[in-house]
Parts: structure tokens; C-alpha cells; sequence
């Protein structure tokens, strides 16, 4: 053995040596504009691009709204007090929120009914939004429609009463024949419902009632945007199941139902909602009883119901052609009938699947009741446009009044979008 083998010292770690940290700029934000801002150089240019539009709105958006005026009478007045600044005239704000929120003509001394109305909207909705809560308030959910309606309009508390026991005797009817037949049970459930709502008929005054805090506000004081979320909420929640009548009939192996369903579709999806809109103010009333006076609220809500239903039945008809076909086949394995397959099987799978697109048509569908102003029913921007621009003391003021309707619009939509995600992270099955 030579000198220096019998010199050297060999030495093994027995300890692992402590994780350094990364490099400042391979973390945080520095790590995150090098991979999202500034990742090639196309991207760097349009970054800079994209910061130097956005400092040139803001630098003459803020300063607009920072020296913004609250307290004012009138526009000219505005102008009085800024003095040749640049500054919002938020005054007709502060002044006509009650009629951007709840029209021109509804009593303000009953502004918490329809108030009330809204807050309750969120416990109704609770329940079918987050399938966590106890499935117990889904009782509410189901009498909150005639709640909000005797809210809103009042009168006669009989009204909503016979409403709901015509419902209620069509549910008990189609329960109780559903096992020998669908379309029977239906049929039942239908014949049930008018009954009821024909004898209940005769318990309901004739005569309104004019005074109180319950008295009867007709539909055309409705107004502002409290009527683009009745008209949002109910379509939208009348439409999905519609939609999915549709898309389920379209797929039918009966001739006559599938042609009734893509004749249906296909005019509905064909024809601007604007005509639709015209047709129900117009000529709907046509297709009921002379006798019947049918009010406009409820001619635009079926209208816009159908437009939307034919949309969300394309929608979910995606959705049902995207499983594959093992999955209608378990069904009858487990020899599961037609209903059965559909609402155990199919179905969960085929909305999960269509959520973005549902909650796509569902968004547009709550702007688009804005068209609803062309046919002289004052929503928001029907109030924007009509007696708020045609008065003398505003006339002019423009920025702001749409400024105040685009924050509302985007708030709902923004949260309906939100919720749709959260929905879609927490049904995700296929995990990668």
C-alpha cells in the first residue's frame, strides 16, 4: 500500500443537507410576469401595449369619478359647482335610485315588499345552489314563488293560495299514477291542476284591493331593475326544464315528438328575440280566449322562456351526445326503464357536462332583458332612456346613468359565472 492511499480520509454524510431556497426570480411574482407578462417577446409588447391603454383610461377615468358631484338638483347645476372641471355628475344618482331600482310608478312607501322579495330570493335559491344544505328547505323553495309573487304584486292573498293548491294537487296526482305510465301521469297532473285552479276561481275577489300595504300594484308599474331580475330569475328557472324536455325529446324514437321538438328548436333559434318580443306584445294575446286579458309581464315571460329553452335543449343535447354509449347501455343492465336510466344515469352526467353552456345562455339571457324596453316595459335602461334622459333637470347626463346600469349587470353576471366554476371544481370526477 502506497503512502498516499494510507494518508487519505474518506468521509460519507450521514445527514441530508437543507433544502436551499430558489432563486428570487424563479418564485412569486417576478416568476409569474416572466411566465404570464413577459414569456416571449410578443407577449412583452403586448403587455406594455395593454398597460399603456389601461393608464390612459384610468388617468382620465379616476379623476372624472374622484371629482365627482353627489349632492345636485340638476345637471346645470353640476356644471355650476365643477366649475369647468372634468367631473361625474353622480347627483342623478342619488336622486333617481329609487326608479333605477324600482321604476317610475311603483308606490315608494311598499318599496320593502319587493326589497323583501329579493332577500328571500337568496334562502329560495340556497338550497339548490348548495346541495350541502338540509334538503328540508327545499320546501321553501318550492312555495317562494307564490310568496314573491303576492310580495310583489299583493292583492288577494287567495290568488297565490289556489295557485299553489293547483300545483300541489298535480304533484300528488302524478305521484300516485307515475308508476303506471308517464304521459298518464302527466296527462293526470294537468287535468288536476285546472281543476283545482277553475274552482278556486270563485274564492277570489273580483275587486282589488287599492289601500294597505298589501294592495294590488298592477304589472305595468313594474319597473327598473327589479324587473329584469324577475324576468331573469324566472325564465332562466323555467327554461332549464323545458330545455331539457326538448333535447330529450329531440332524441325521441317517436317520429312525431322528435319532429315537433327540431321544428320547435330550430324557429325558436332562427328568429331574433327582439321579434319574439314584438310578437308577444302584439299578437300573443291573439292566441288566448277574447274573454282573457293576459297581462304583458306574463306574454314576455313566455316568450323569452321558449327563446331561452330552445337554446339551453341544443346545449344539453351536446352534453347527452358526449357520453358514450356503455353509459345508456348500464342502464339497461341494471334493467333500469326510460325514466329511471335518464334520472339516475344520463341526465346527472349530460347537465354536468353542459354547465358552461347553460350558464353561457343563462348570462345572455339576463342581458338580453334589457330588449324588453323596445316594447315600453321601463327596465333599467328603459328608465335610463325614457324619464329619467327626457327630463329637463337630466337631460345630458349619460356616462353615469350607464356606468351605474353596467355595475349592476356585471355583479349578477360575474357571480353567476363565479358559481358556475366553483360548481364545476366541485362536481369534477376525472381527476388527471
Amino acid at each position: 500500500m502506497s503512502d498516499s492511499s494510507k494518508n487519505s480520509i474518506a468521509f460519507v454524510r450521514t445527514e441530508v443537507l437543507p433544502e436551499l431556497p430558489p432563486p428570487s426570480n424563479a418564485t412569486g411574482a417576478v416568476r409569474w410576469m416572466r411566465d404570464n407578462l413577459f414569456a416571449t417577446p410578443g407577449n412583452s409588447v403586448l403587455t406594455i401595449a395593454a398597460i399603456l391603454v389601461i393608464y390612459i383610461v384610468l388617468s382620465a377615468t379616476v379623476p372624472w369619478m374622484i371629482n365627482g358631484i353627489w349632492n345636485s338638483d340638476s345637471l346645470s347645476q353640476c356644471r355650476e359647482i365643477l366649475d369647468g372641471q372634468s367631473g361625474a355628475c353622480f347627483a342623478v344618482l342619488a336622486e333617481r335610485w329609487n326608479q333605477l331600482l324600482f321604476g317610475f310608478t311603483y308606490p315608494k312607501d311598499i318599496y320593502w315588499r319587493p326589497g323583501l322579495a329579493f332577500v328571500l330570493l337568496f334562502v329560495a335559491v340556497a338550497p339548490v345552489l348548495f346541495f350541502d344544505l338540509p334538503r328540508k328547505l327545499l320546501l321553501f323553495t318550492a312555495v317562494y314563488p307564490f310568496i314573491a309573487f303576492y310580495l310583489i304584486w299583493g292583492g288577494s292573498v287567495m290568488v297565490p293560495l289556489v295557485a299553489l293548491a293547483g300545483f300541489v294537487a298535480g304533484a300528488i296526482v302524478f305521484l300516485r299514477l307515475i308508476k303506471n305510465s308517464f304521459a298518464v301521469s302527466a296527462f293526470g297532473a294537468l287535468v288536476a291542476a285546472i281543476v283545482v285552479w277553475y274552482a278556486g276561481g270563485f274564492l277570489i275577489p273580483e275587486a282589488e284591493i287599492t289601500e294597505g300595504a298589501m294592495r294590488s300594484i298592477p304589472s305595468r308599474d313594474l319597473g327598473g331593475f327589479m324587473l329584469n331580475m324577475m324576468l331573469g330569475v324566472t325564465c332562466v328557472s323555467l327554461s332549464l326544464p323545458i330545455g331539457i324536455a326538448l333535447a330529450l325529446g329531440r332524441q325521441s324514437s317517436m317520429p312525431f315528438i322528435k319532429m315537433v321538438c327540431v321544428v320547435f328548436i330550430e324557429f325558436v333559434r332562427g328568429v331574433p328575440l327582439i321579434t319574439l318580443l314584438f310578437v308577444a306584445s302584439v299578437m300573443l294575446s291573439y292566441f288566448f280566449p277574447p274573454e282573457a286579458t293576459v297581462d304583458l309581464f306574463l306574454r314576455v315571460v313566455i316568450m323569452i322562456t321558449l327563446f331561452s329553452a330552445a337554446y339551453i335543449a341544443e346545449v344539453i343535447r351536446g352534453g347527452l351526445a358526449a357520453l358514450p354509449k356503455g353509459q345508456y347501455e348500464a342502464g339497461d343492465s341494471l334493467g333500469l326503464d326510460y325514466a329511471q336510466s335518464m334520472r339516475l344515469i344520463i341526465l346527472p352526467q349530460a347537465l354536468k357536462i353542459s354547465i358552461p353552456g347553460i350558464v353561457n345562455v343563462a348570462v345572455g339571457l339576463f342581458k338580453d332583458t334589457t330588449l324588453v324596453s323596445v316594447i315600453s316595459m321601463f327596465d333599467l335602461v328603459g328608465m335610463i332612456r325614457g324619464p329619467i334622459l327626457a327630463s329637463t333637470e337630466w337631460n345630458g347626463v349619460y356616462w353615469e346613468l350607464f356606468l351605474f346600469a353596467a355595475v349592476l349587470f356585471f355583479v349578477v353576471c360575474y357571480g353567476i359565472s363565479q358559481y358556475s366554476q366553483w360548481l364545476e371544481r366541485r362536481l369534477a370526477t376525472d381527476h388527471r
